[in-house]
């Protein structure tokens, strides 16, 4: 019996010991690094490029673990997108050896089936915690990683304000009405519900480190689902990879439970990659891999032949004859981004989305001029893309101006109608917006000193304009003369705004349409510059910053 005792006590104290190796936390043998990309809306060889990108992939491979993923709006931007309906992209991930993504707000604008198609055709996966069809989640929401017996774990999550900042009709049944969504609503507690559940989630499954991939932002017009609103109303999450805003700030703020998070964000076009370094003592920082030359690092520069390049040549070889095709001139530069000021860290200011340009000029005079001489045409700032450069303009630098196969539309609207949507337009200034129109046979001055008047819906969309309220928008002169609310006038510009609620313009529904999906963008953009410019840009459009139209008043300029 004594034996028999000490045998027991013998094995107790064995499993005790086991047990308490199992509790203790598991540890990294060596660092693992995640690099972290974000909008690079089809720029395949663009700065890094995905030839870089592999280089650095393969280059923290021999002392690190790796992993590779995505935050989202890397299907849409360029010809090879447009042109492929994303597939192009989603073979070249492929290749490069992705492991996770998330949608952005742009890769559901070849529409939510086509986007879904493209999911299931990338070998790495997809995650989110609030894309959702009737409340039901489309992917899962988290996904682990394990090293060495360390778990890592990673949430997906994308910006509500993709129903507003895609095409909203995409989103809707037959009947209008929203079936996909985002779990949105006013006060944000919807979607911080479901970042938390998925946070509890992962967490109960032994992730010892938690990352949110999210495409949420920073800007003003995404509140209260912006990057800062969800950190601050959730626990659990250790570091943020963020997208949609395309600034390359590195925050470390609380979370609600007063502990830091380390928020990173990196840029787009692949003009950083985003890496964060996990080390075997459970530390961690974020770092950015900055290319600051005007070169891209392609292949023909640094004789890089590997995975990405070789995708990426495959994808362009067959596009690159018509693309290089000249089809106009500019004497002038085109910009959507200040001529002249920069941030702190010398990154360039984009001034599309919250002013005047003379590129912006350009696109909304072609909108009009090709529907006939409508009234009034406009084009959303977020639909402007790049620069064009004086010189030769090539299809492909037009293709790039209008990536987004959108189509001229002209309906009839009252001129209350164009006041609201005025209003709408302005109403995240002096914030960006991508809803921020560039204007064509319309002036008016804009007071940003005045709270904005606009009322916006659970869904982020335009509801109304407080009548109560003083109104930025005023002196509003259409061909010269006094807008008049009760006078009926013909409005150019695209269907995904006049037709289909695109950046939240409800006001529309039920107008007239005089003329529907008439030609695609880039065409009106060409076929403008080439017919009625004589093909050249020059006259008129040398000032950066337009001519007039928008004027600013106030304290806010």
């Amino acid at each position: 019996m004594k034996k028999l005792i000490g045998l027991l006590l013998c094995l107790a104290l064995l499993l005790g010991c086991a047990g308490a190796e199992e509790a203790a936390a598991a540890t990294l043998s060596k660092p693992l690094v995640v690099l972290f990309t974000s909008d690079v809306h089809c720029g395949i060889d663009s700065n890094w490029g995905y030839a870089g990108l592999v280089v650095a992939k393969e280059y923290f491979a021999k002392d690190n673990y790796v992993l590779l993923v995505d935050d989202g709006d890397a299907l849409q931007g360029e010809p090879v997108g447009t042109m492929t309906h994303g597939e192009a992209i989603i073979d070249i991930m492929n290749e490069v050896g992705y492991d996770i993504a998330i949608p952005g707000n742009h890769d559901f604008d070849y529409s939510v089936q086509e986007f879904l198609k493209l999911a299931e055709r990338a070998k790495y996966e997809y995650i989110s915690c609030n894309f959702n069809k009737e409340g039901e989640l489309v992917f899962k929401p988290y996904t682990i990683r394990e090293f060495d017996g360390v778990k890592i774990g990673f949430v997906g999550v994308t910006t509500p304000d993709t129903l507003r900042s895609s095409t909203p009709t995409y989103f809707m049944n037959e009947a209008g009405e929203f079936v996909y969504g985002f779990f949105q609503d006013k006060t944000g507690e919807k979607l911080y519900e479901a970042v938390q559940k998925a946070v509890d989630g992962v967490r109960a499954e032994g992730a010892q480190y938690v990352i949110l991939i999210a495409h949420l932002g920073n800007e003003d017009e995404c509140i209260p689902w912006r990057y800062n609103d969800v950190i601050s109303n959730t626990n659990g999450i250790n570091v943020v990879f963020d997208g949609h805003s395309h600034d390359y700030d590195k925050v470390v703020m609380k979370n609600k439970d007063g502990e830091n998070v380390i928020r990173q964000a990196c840029g787009t076009k692949l003009d950083t990659i985003g890496a964060l370094t996990i080390q075997p003592d459970g530390s961690m920082d974020t770092a950015l891999l900055s290319w600051d030359r005007k070169t891209p690092a392609a292949p023909e520069l640094f004789g890089l032949q590997n995975a990405g390049s070789e995708a990426v040549a495959k994808a362009t070889e067959e596009l690159n004859e018509n693309l290089t095709k000249v089809v106009a001139k500019s004497s002038v530069d085109l910009v959507i981004y200040d001529p002249t000021a920069v941030t702190e860290d010398g990154k360039p200011i984009r001034i599309v989305r919250n002013a005047e340009t003379n590129l912006g000029d350009l696109c909304a005079d072609a909108y009009r001029d090709q529907a006939g001489g409508a009234d009034i045409a406009w084009i959303n700032g977020g639909g402007i893309r790049t620069e064009l450069k004086a010189g030769d303009l090539t299809l492909g630098a037009i293709l790039k101006v209008h990536p987004f196969g959108n189509s001229l539309t002209v309906i009839e609207v009252s001129g209350q109608q164009v006041l609201d949507a005025l209003e709408w337009s302005v109403h995240s200034m002096p914030g960006e917006f991508g809803g921020f129109n560039q204007v064509s046979g319309i002036t008016f001055e804009l007071d940003c000193t005045i709270e904005s008047p606009v009322i916006v819906d659970e869904n982020g969309m335009f509801a109304s304009v407080d009548a109560s309220k003083e109104r930025r928008v005023r002196n509003v002169l259409v061909g010269g003369e006094a807008l008049d609310p009760a006078k009926t006038y013909t409005l150019a510009s695209v269907d995904y705004q006049l037709l289909n609620k695109g950046d939240g313009y409800t006001m529309f529904d039920g107008c007239k349409v005089v003329q529907e999906s008439v030609k695609l963008d880039n065409q009106v953009l060409i076929d403008f510059i080439q017919t009625t410019l004589g093909g050249v840009v020059g006259e008129g459009y040398d000032n950066p910053y337009g001519q007039g139209r928008i004027v600013s008043v106030g304290g806010d300029k």
